[in-house]
């Protein structure tokens, strides 16, 4: 089928009421789950990410520890790795995700292509064993996680869509301008 669906980030902490949530958040997790009741066969693979930091330690200066946090490279504590934030968000039914990938666990990290299977293989890995040539992408945040997994993927050779409505991003302004900036690179905006 050589298509594959990624989902970014659906977590509670990116979530409304979350240490990082996001409006529109919880409408994201609802909307893929009814994506995935449609239209998973439509999908040779379904690979959902999840930040997954370490709590004991700054994850790299991910963290923001002893300054305030600038939200463009330092945060506040989010998504530790079993916590209740690192979950995924309720709404969001995961039976049909094939591959689940943590991304961080102790360094920066916010492309799906930086995370890892708990058996230990690469998203690249997974593609290439399922010839996989398009990829839609939804999730959070759109101008962060959403934003680096489609550029990477692009970068890749991927034929990219973004599914407009299955995204939600930290600020109005810098999730335009990364829709803008992956439409430039040759991703499709469907909504």
């Amino acid at each position: 089928m050589g298509r594959a669906l990624f989902i970014v980030d659906v977590q509670n902490d990116f979530t409304e009421g979350g240490a990082l949530g996001v409006e529109g958040g919880a409408a994201v997790a609802r909307g893929v789950t009814e994506l995935l009741r449609a239209h998973a066969d439509d999908y040779a693979v379904i690979v959902a990410s999840r930040d997954w930091h370490d709590g004991d330690n700054d994850n790299g200066g991910h963290f923001a520890t002893d300054d305030a946090p600038d939200f463009e490279s330092s945060w506040p504590q989010h998504c530790v790795a079993g916590t209740n934030g690192a979950d995924y968000h309720p709404a969001f039914d995961t039976a049909r995700v094939m591959f689940h990938v943590r991304k961080g666990q102790g360094v920066p990290a916010y492309s799906l292509f930086e995370g890892r299977t708990e058996s230990g293989a690469t998203v690249h890995e997974i593609l290439d064993q399922h010839g996989i040539h398009t990829i839609d992408i939804a999730g959070i945040a759109t101008d962060y996680c959403v934003r680096a997994s489609a550029l990477d993927a692009l970068a890749r050779g991927q034929h990219v869509r973004v599914l407009t409505s299955l995204v939600a991003g930290v600020a109005p302004a810098s999730s335009e301008a990364a829709l803008v900036e992956l439409a430039h690179a040759g991703a499709e905006l469907v909504d």
